[in-house]
């Protein structure tokens, strides 16, 4: 049986809902990708190009550190990583935590959500980072996701 983690990164907490729901519908333990340095309101306002967010995403080696670790990360063969989409691609704390383990050999889906932008490139560039892990270029879902169509979704990797 294939042993699964769903990690996400959740500003407003949309992608927390749909992550928490992939979760039961995967059967898989839940973590929570959180900065240590958490994001005010004013740090994500897309339109302020000094905003925090905006800073990081101008900056591709831009790595916000995490709080905390997944404990064993050896012990999953699927990892499903969830964020929303920031600049069309996954927000840099999510190339922290591509960075952050050995993935080797394991299964890595991104997932995301968004109010109208897809996923872009964030499936390749999960990829160059997460070094040895097969990594899908992932899919936008919609947030009010059923754990019945998460099910039906996730099946094509477990």
């Amino acid at each position: 049986m294939t042993k699964v983690l769903v990690a996400y990164f959740s500003a407003s907490g949309v992608t927390k809902k749909l992550a928490a729901n992939l979760a039961e519908a995967t059967g898989g333990d839940l973590f929570e990708i959180v900065p240590e340095e958490l994001y005010t309101k004013a740090d994500l306002n897309w339109m302020n190009p000094l905003s925090r967010s905006s800073v990081e995403m101008k900056d591709r080696s831009s790595r916000p550190a995490i709080a905390s670790k997944v404990e064993d990360m050896s012990a999953y063969d699927a990892v499903f990583i969830g964020f929303p989409v920031w600049w069309y691609r996954e927000p840099s704390i999510i190339d922290t935590f591509a960075e952050s383990y050995d993935f080797s050999g394991k299964t890595i889906i991104p997932f995301a959500t968004s109010g109208s932008s897809g996923i872009g490139s964030s499936g390749e560039n999960i990829a160059a980072l997460a070094k040895g892990a097969k990594v899908s270029a992932g899919e936008r879902l919609k947030a009010s996701a059923s754990v019945e169509e998460l099910k039906d979704w996730a099946s094509k990797w477990l």
